[in-house]
């Protein structure tokens, strides 16, 4: 036995992981890297086996956003040069639904910039829900921006499975990132979700200057919002930003920000999400040890991993991807559950 076992089996146990034991994970000698992620992976093993659920983002809407957001091209402050266009129709929304159930991945997400979607917007998205459901059952994740009781609602009657909203950072480091909304404007609109009966998914963004205490009051945060679901992204800094240039991170600490949300939220649903492919480099195998769900293809405005080599990957590794199948049969047992 190792500290990092001892430690699952407090997990397991259902204890607590306690701040000085999340900074412990996060100071890990880079020499017992392997020790941590294997005891990360008996707790991810209790709750997923060796099941990996994949994802895939469409971006309905891009640029045109009037938020400071520091690490985002699609800023009003950014000065990268991207494609800019306003919501797509149903017909493209379709076609990346389809494209999602021929590559077995589960969960279809559609993601718009800006701050909040107008009501138009709303309509348009749940047009095409409704449709995508019908067509392919897909679980379907809306990540829309700040939203109103009233359009979460309609998000939700319109079959919307799941509402992402990301923390991004922590409160206390939130004002350095972006002053065009606050932090608390970001946990409203994840409890809004949680209210109208979609589940929460929340999650942030680590290399953005934070300290490593910042990095653990984010996993506290997300304990309390209760997030179902916790994509981690790393920050993939982007030319043209004012995060320009931010080189903070190294593949062997994304696996020790990992293995900490997995101690941290045990039965969640952790994501490894934007910038892992530029992070985590030829480590990215080795993180599927803590998170048991990835997005598959391209991200909002920067490039991933070929699909084919994201299921080569996971082959490789031994694990299972949880199929389209398998994912509407969950989704039916939470509905009676519910019911």
């Amino acid at each position: 036995m190792n500290q990092w076992m001892d430690l699952a089996e407090k997990v397991l146990d259902g204890a607590e992981v306690t701040d000085n034991e999340a900074l412990a994970i996060l100071e890990c000698p880079d020499e017992d890297i392997l020790m941590l992620m294997h005891a990360a992976f008996q707790i991810r093993k209790r709750y997923y086996g060796k099941k990996v659920k994949l994802n895939m983002i469409m971006n309905a809407k891009s640029g045109l956003c009037p938020e400071n957001c520091g690490y985002c091209s699609q800023s009003a402050i950014s000065k990268a040069p991207i494609e800019s266009y306003r919501m797509v129709d149903k017909h493209i929304l379709l076609k990346g639904a389809k494209r999602a159930h021929d590559l077995n991945i589960g969960t279809y997400c559609i993601v718009a910039s800006g701050r909040g979607p107008s009501n138009r917007e709303v309509d348009q998205v749940v047009e095409a829900v409704k449709e995508i459901k019908e067509t392919y059952g897909l679980k379907i994740c809306a990540c829309l921006g700040l939203l109103k009781p009233e359009q979460a609602q309609r998000l939700k009657q319109a079959g919307v499975d799941r509402y992402n909203h990301n923390i991004n950072t922590s409160k206390r480091n939130h004002s350095n990132i972006t002053t065009s909304h606050t932090y608390d404007d970001r946990v409203n609109t994840v409890q809004t979700a949680k209210k109208s009966g979609m589940s929460p998914c929340s999650g942030v963004i680590v290399g953005m200057k934070e300290t490593k205490q910042d990095v653990v009051d984010m996993a506290r945060s997300l304990k309390v919002l209760d997030a179902d679901s916790i994509p981690i992204n790393f920050l993939h800094a982007i030319d043209g930003t004012p995060l320009e240039g931010v080189s903070e991170l190294n593949p062997v600490y994304c696996l020790k920000v990992l293995a900490m949300f997995r101690f941290i939220h045990p039965s969640k649903e952790i994501r490894i999400s934007g910038g892992r492919e530029v992070n985590l480099g030829s480590l990215q195998p080795l993180g599927l040890y803590a998170a048991n769900s990835i997005f598959v293809g391209d991200y909002l405005t920067t490039a991933g991993q070929n699909e084919t080599e994201d299921h080569k990957m996971l082959h490789d590794l031994g694990f299972e991807v949880e199929s389209v199948e398998e994912m509407k049969a969950s989704l039916q047992a939470a509905s009676n559950t519910e019911g």
